[in-house]
């Protein structure tokens, strides 16, 4: 039998505090070393009368006082100026470029901005109104196109080109901005409410500014175009029929007045026709039976006025129907935060149906045909209260558009399940949808026009 080549390893810790004749322990300790498959590690004081002893077996000494075998800390070595580590350092941005504060860090850019003692030719109001949404972690076309909703006539007249310039690589294109300040064409002032004019005020926005003023701007370039006689404080929300009819909204409940451009009726049809009109007594309707709920949204088409509550319910009137019956049905938890509805023509006839989209408290969207069940499924939902809605039917489908409470406003083209997020970080009051699929935005600094690329 071969014999075992396979090298065994002994240790022997504290030899030196070993009881018996140091002699005879040297004496074993050398024989083992002697034997080729056997390695010792021994561990013996220098002091010791042992480690005479071991000098024959040629053992390799390792000194554990020596600094290399303890973990005693060692001063670190001196560096140079030229050794030492550089930090790395961002550039800092040109406050007066577009380019580069739209490709800085935002950060620095703001802290540049509120330390300025001069508006850099209106980018630091631009930047400064337009907040958080700048912060976030985007391209830099996106910056751009958020600080051209936000650029005020007032700024320098190079900085818009090269922010849309800058822009082109965004989902979206400004088309118009109207903010704060500006004078030609003048702003409109603060919008708590929007929609699109129909009827006599066709091709015109209607909005309520904090005074419930209404008035309407040109929608294709946003000059103003005139108001309405009554106000109508605290808008909450506002409708526009086809026959010129307003429908406003407030914590009193819908009120009605007709557009300033619309053509009253005259002589013999004014006699005939003196009584209220449809969506005058549809208005009286809710405005006895919601009594005991706070009827918090509104939307109105030539079929239907449709009103949300305080309790989640919405509530729906035929124009059409001689016994003004209600239909209600209950779609979320919480209030009822806005309403947007639509007629979708029936195949090749004039009847149409309505679908209504209600957005609530609860940061659900719900689709509800009156006189059928509600989707039982959200269209779409988000931890925030929807702020505004706004749904059309265009030559490619329909579109809706909602407002979330944190600045988000989705597009979403609801026969194709496409959607398209556009964050603003400040709080939308209105939104709007045109035939064309642009979007309408309207909040407490601004109103500005969007298209899609």
């Amino acid at each position: 039998m071969k014999p075992d080549l396979r090298r065994t390893v002994i240790v022997l810790p504290d030899l030196h505090a070993g009881i018996g004749h140091p002699a005879d322990l040297a004496e074993l300790v050398v024989g083992l070393a002697s034997l080729p498959q056997v390695r010792l590690v021994v561990e013996v004081r220098t002091t010791n009368p042992l480690f005479p002893a071991f000098q024959p077996a040629a053992p390799a000494v390792m000194n554990l006082d020596e600094t290399q075998w303890n973990e005693l800390p060692q001063p670190e070595p001196k560096l140079d100026d030229q050794d030492r580590p550089q930090e790395y350092a961002s550039p800092a941005p040109d406050l007066d470029v577009p380019a580069s504060v739209c490709s800085a860090d935002p950060v620095r850019v703001t802290a540049g901005y509120e330390a300025a003692k001069t508006d850099h030719g209106g980018l630091r109001t631009a930047w400064l109104r337009v907040g958080q949404a700048l912060l976030q972690d985007q391209q830099s076309a996106e910056r751009a196109l958020l600080l051209q909703t936000a650029l005020g006539d007032a700024a320098d007249p190079r900085i818009a080109p090269q922010l849309g310039d800058l822009a082109a690589g965004s989902k979206w294109e400004l088309l118009w901005s109207r903010v704060s300040g500006d004078i030609t064409p003048p702003w409109p002032g603060p919008v708590s409410a929007l929609t699109l004019g129909t009827g006599p005020i066709e091709g015109q926005v209607l909005l309520s500014d904090h005074l419930g003023v209404l008035r309407t701007i040109d929608l294709a370039s946003a000059t103003p175009t005139g108001r309405l006689a009554e106000p109508v404080k605290c808008t909450i929300a506002l409708s526009v029929l086809s026959e010129g009819t307003v429908v406003a909204l407030n914590h009193e409940g819908l009120h009605a007045q007709m557009a300033s451009q619309t053509v009253r009726a005259s002589g013999l049809t004014a006699l005939l026709d003196d009584g209220p009109s449809p969506i005058d007594q549809a208005i009286g309707v809710f405005n006895t039976t919601l009594s005991g709920s706070p009827s918090t949204a509104v939307a109105a088409t030539d079929e239907c006025l449709a009103v949300g509550d305080a309790d989640g319910s919405v509530h729906v009137i035929g124009l059409n129907m001689p016994d003004r019956t209600v239909l209600t049905q209950q779609l979320h938890r919480g209030s009822v935060s806005s309403l947007a509805a639509v007629a979708l023509p029936l195949g090749s006839s004039r009847t149409t149906a309505v679908l209504l989209y209600s957005g609530g408290a609860d940061g659900c969207v719900r689709a509800w045909a009156p006189g059928h069940q509600p989707q039982e499924a959200p269209v779409t939902e988000r931890p925030y209260p929807v702020t505004s809605l706004s749904v059309a039917h265009t030559a490619e489908g329909l579109l809706l558009a909602i407002a979330w409470g944190d600045g988000l406003i989705g597009y979403h083209r609801l026969d194709s399940g496409a959607a398209a997020l556009l964050g603003l970080g400040l709080r939308v009051n209105g939104v709007l949808v045109t035939a064309d699929g642009d979007l309408v935005v309207g909040t407490n600094e601004a109103v500005f026009r969007l298209t899609p690329r």
